[in-house]
């Protein structure tokens, strides 16, 4: 497998050799590092080319890391069942870039990017309809961004006596931030890390 993987790198280097980056195996699967601007023509060669023939997209997902210089990491994930292989992309995206949508490419990129978009705010130029998927309207900020807070920024519930659902900034009790981290086996007859709390009672 990894023999087959490797020829297909060199193959997909030597045809691409302006877009591709990097490219390295790793648990049975090729990742390949593009260039951002080239995402789009790499996709399309993927699928086209009669060795390669990746005719599905599988996912679209990102990274956040907040240090680096370009910050988020996208990610494809493709399938060629024709070959019976899979691969990954990866572009490195900065905050205010913007990435080549797939969905002329696949179809199946729209929702995909959507939720990227919503998750990680990253934008995908030409893309034909744009907006958030998961989260609600007016929703501040994007969930999966690093520092994004944990609790989120506004709470939402419906009020009984406004017969309507209610915005509202999130207020946490003391109470909600102190956590016992007792141990689940804590009564066994032996001592696994973290029962010393158990045995100081």
């Amino acid at each position: 497998m990894s023999e087959a993987l490797a020829e297909l790198a060199a193959h997909i280097e030597m045809k691409r050799p302006d877009a591709v980056l990097a490219s390295r195996i790793a648990f049975g699967e090729l990742t390949l590092d593009v260039v951002a601007s080239h995402i789009a023509d790499v996709a399309d060669f993927l699928r086209a080319d009669g060795v390669c023939r990746f005719s599905t997209l599988v996912d679209i997902t990102a990274v956040d890391h907040p240090t680096r210089e370009r910050r988020f990491e996208v990610v494809y994930h493709l399938l060629s069942m024709y070959q019976n292989h899979r691969i990954r992309l990866k572009i490195a995206v900065g905050e205010e870039d913007m990435v080549p949508s797939l969905v002329d490419v696949y179809p199946a990129a729209n929702w995909f990017e959507r939720e990227v978009f919503d998750m990680f705010g990253i934008l995908f130029s030409g893309h034909p309809d744009l907006r958030r998927i998961l989260t609600d309207y007016g929703f501040r900020g994007h969930p999966l961004r690093k520092d994004f807070p944990t609790t989120g920024y506004t709470e939402v519930r419906y009020d009984e006596a406004q017969k309507r659902v209610v915005y509202e900034p999130v207020k946490l009790v003391q109470e909600y931030r102190q956590f016992d981290f007792m141990s689940p086996w804590e009564g066994a007859h032996y001592v696994l890390p973290g029962d010393d709390k158990a045995g100081a009672k």
